[in-house]
């Protein structure tokens, strides 16, 4: 039997590996940033991936924003240090809705990720070992406001469109909000104005599988040995939020009550830990997150969504709104069973009703959540002539 390669303690980027495409920008440590939560943080890095050319006016500048476990790799094949595909080829690109050929395409990796940016991973300014559990609380706001310090350095005084789909809706809805005279139009995809207690209660679940597992070591796993760091709990977190990113019908169509091939199956009665297909297609997409991403960084980013409210010390929902005066797309998908259609509908209801012109588009996929990344030639047949018109004026 072939011996199984034990899982690494952090699926992070580390300095001293491959770069691939990945540029840097650092915000100088005599700049703290200050953060939602309180406190501070010194010397920040933003990982990021730049795509066509910036114009001579400057115009032409397009955010797109990343989900959870994503990265600033939205367009690209796989490179040394990159191992995945751009999780949006097709997307972005050459003649593709949002065109390379047309716009200068910005992605970063949010600040807390793991992919470059300063997260929990990163070396703390004090003594050069990773943050670990001395990584503060962050919030959308936070990431956002970093995002602007990057757009600074960039010379971008406003995007002409900042697109985002599922965590990265939240952004692009927070940037809207904060610096609305940053942003010329609006793509939320998948997404949500605020956190519900449904979404809230399924983090939940995936922070106390990971506070649970005992070699997470309360976040100061780092210098353990190779499996000997939290894919166990990691694993767990991320079977749960699987089983949210898609839909009923899927899971049935694709593995019904078949049972898993390769394990036992005895001939009389049951056996307790005999998996089916669906158990073993879990595994798989735990353990694959725990080879490319940093269990401290899935719990950071996800409490970051479950404090998601565009209204928090704004008056409410409807007074933050209020501040978007751009022209908006709000994509929803029918199966979406994590962040429900009506959610973006009730984005492009309050928009309306404000005088703000807004469009709503439903993804008409059995794909649920992961639609947006799966069900491309539905995203760009809706936002290819929303970025004409907006370009058009």
């Amino acid at each position: 039997m072939p011996q199984v390669e034990p899982l690494p303690v952090t699926g992070a980027w580390m300095p001293g590996d491959p770069v691939g495409h990945r540029q840097f920008f650092t915000i100088p440590p005599e700049r703290p940033m200050a953060l939602d939560g309180g406190g501070k943080l010194r010397g920040v890095t933003l990982a990021y991936e730049t795509w066509g050319a910036l114009n001579a006016d400057r115009s032409n500048a397009i955010l797109v924003c990343h989900a959870w476990t994503g990265d600033a790799h939205a367009e690209g094949p796989q490179v040394d240090g990159q191992q995945t595909l751009g999780w949006w080829n097709g997307v972005i690109g050459p003649g593709c809705a949002i065109d390379t050929d047309r716009y200068f395409v910005v992605c970063s990796n949010v600040l807390g990720g793991c992919q470059g940016s300063t997260g929990p991973a990163s070396p703390h300014p004090d003594d050069g070992r990773p943050y670990g559990s001395r990584f503060p609380v962050l919030t959308i706001r936070d990431m956002v406001r970093a995002q602007a310090r990057l757009a600074d350095h960039l010379g971008v005084e406003s995007w002409a469109s900042v697109i985002g789909g599922s965590m990265g809706g939240m952004q692009a809805l927070e940037w809207a909000v904060t610096f609305p005279d940053r942003v010329r139009s609006l793509v939320p995809i998948a997404t949500c104005a605020y956190a519900t207690a449904q979404q809230i209660a399924w983090g939940a679940i995936g922070r106390r599988a990971i506070k649970l597992d005992p070699k997470w070591r309360g976040g100061d796993y780092y210098d353990a040995a190779p499996g000997d760091g939290p894919a166990e709990g990691l694993s767990v977190a991320r079977m749960v939020a699987q089983v949210t990113f898609r839909s009923d019908n899927v899971f049935t169509e694709k593995f019904g009550r078949e049972l898993a091939v390769g394990d036992p199956h005895p001939e009389a009665g049951f056996d307790l830990w005999q998996r089916f297909e669906v158990e073993r297609y879990l595994d798989y997409h735990g353990d694959q997150l725990a080879k490319r991403f940093d269990t401290n960084s899935y719990i950071v980013i996800g409490k970051a969504m479950d404090l998601h409210d565009v209204g928090r010390n704004r008056n409410g929902f409807a007074s933050a709104m209020s501040r978007i005066k751009v022209p908006t797309l709000s994509m929803g998908i029918w199966s979406d069973i994590l962040y429900p259609s009506y959610q973006q509908r009730e984005i492009r209801e309050i928009l309306v009703s404000q005088g703000t012109p807004c469009e709503y588009v439903e993804i008409d996929s059995p794909h649920g959540h992961d639609a947006f990344l799966l069900s491309k030639d539905q995203v760009s047949a809706a936002l290819a002539p929303f970025l004409d018109k907006v370009e058009k004026g």
